[in-house]
């Protein structure tokens, strides 16, 4: 008799193509059956991270498990502001939900899980300090460190002045802080006057 592993060798190798992460329109153009994916689902071959998002189960543990969902749903959004804070460690908050900067007149995604928050950014904001960075195998666009603390104190009254003061403080003392690139994404921001005195009286 054969294993799961066996059965549902082909459908496996498709799976493996894509980092061991499929949607399900992904699968079913890939050639995965509907009612194949539910079997391996039965047979624990994979898991179901979220509606309509699967991955094999005999992968390593995953490290960012909600980024990587996030980015599987809604490639066109950016992790932003108290998550990418996260991301970075220059924050001490603890994020109970997944941050996401859409730009203007982007229809918002529909996510059921993880919890999400969504921040409409200008199209000059949106596309500035934006990185790649490969979580579990899969490309995960976040912000940079300068330019999440200069989104922060954009959305101060949305996060909290302390929350973004923190932010900066933190930055500040990273090895890789870069003053000049922090005012540079203030000021596409449209916060220097705000955040140069918070400078000052930290260096």
């Amino acid at each position: 008799m054969q294993t799961p592993q066996q059965r549902f060798s082909k459908a496996r190798t498709i799976f493996k193509r894509r980092s061991g992460l499929l949607r399900m329109r992904e699968a079913i153009d890939s050639g995965i059956h509907r009612t194949m994916l539910y079997a391996m689902l039965e047979e624990g071959v994979i898991q179901r991270l979220s509606r309509g998002l699967y991955r094999l189960t005999d992968l390593p543990e995953m490290g960012n498990p909600d980024f990587v969902a996030v980015a599987c749903k809604a490639p066109n959004a950016v992790i932003c502001l108290i998550s990418a804070l996260s991301f970075h460690e220059i924050t001490n908050q603890v994020p109970h939900e997944v941050q996401l900067a859409i730009a203007r007149k982007t229809a918002p995604p529909h996510l059921d899980y993880p919890p999400t928050r969504i921040f409409i950014f200008s199209n000059s904001t949106f596309r500035e300090g934006m990185e790649t960075h490969r979580l579990d195998g899969v490309a995960v666009r976040i912000y940079s460190p300068a330019k999440t603390v200069a989104d922060c104190f954009k959305y101060r009254n949305k996060i909290g002045l302390d929350v973004a003061v923190e932010a900066l403080k933190l930055y500040c003392r990273h090895r890789d802080t870069d003053l000049n690139e922090l005012l540079r994404c203030a000021r596409i921001c449209r916060v220097q006057n705000i955040i140069t005195p918070y400078i000052e009286s930290l260096i």
